[in-house]
């Protein structure tokens, strides 16, 4: 009996540190950010060849939200972090959205929507495939995940499976742009 219990214990603890455990997407802190290429869907270069926020930002401080759904919560974080921009201008601070899809054309109409009903400045993009660019590792399992560099090392990732993006974790991303505006 001493046997069994104890085997169910195990099992018991370590299934809860497999739901512990944090969902990992996106590049290590301390990594380096590579280019990568977008299609600007509200942005200064809407409509124009595709182009790298990476390259145009440089070493600024950014914040990048790589996403493959575009819903209310999404919405919140977009317009919390694209006012985060707005009162960190005088640090040079940037931001951009990443749509990930394999039909980047279907999430066009919806980014412009976002942007005009919310007022969004920071540059709503698409990517053109859904696991995203290679060299950042986001993970099937990630609905959104953000990652925040500055001097092109990230300092920053959150990662959150689909419908666990909330209230708290958006105000855990405006917190660790701390870390890029230091």
């Amino acid at each position: 009996m001493k046997k069994f219990v104890a085997c169910i214990a195990a099992v018991l603890l370590g299934s809860s540190a497999v739901i512990a455990a944090e969902l990992k997407s996106g590049l290590e802190i301390g990594d380096g950010v590579q280019p990568f290429y977008v299609q600007d869907v509200t942005g200064p270069s809407a409509g124009k060849d595709p182009l790298c926020y990476r390259c145009q930002y440089g070493s600024r401080p950014v914040v990048a939200i790589f996403t493959r759904k575009v819903d209310d919560k999404v919405a919140a974080l977009v317009k919390e972090v694209d006012a985060k921009v707005a009162k960190s201008s005088e640090k040079k601070m940037a931001a951009f959205v990443v749509v990930l899809s394999d039909d980047p054309a279907s999430n066009e109409a919806k980014l412009k929507e976002l942007a005009k009903k919310e007022g969004i400045k920071i540059p709503l993009t698409t990517f053109e495939k859904a696991a995203g660019p290679e060299e950042y590792k986001i993970s099937k399992e990630a609905e959104v995940t953000v990652m925040e560099w500055v001097g092109g090392k990230v300092k920053a990732t959150r990662a959150f499976a689909p419908g666990k993006l909330n209230e708290e974790g958006i105000k855990g991303v405006i917190s660790d742009t701390a870390k890029i505006l230091e």
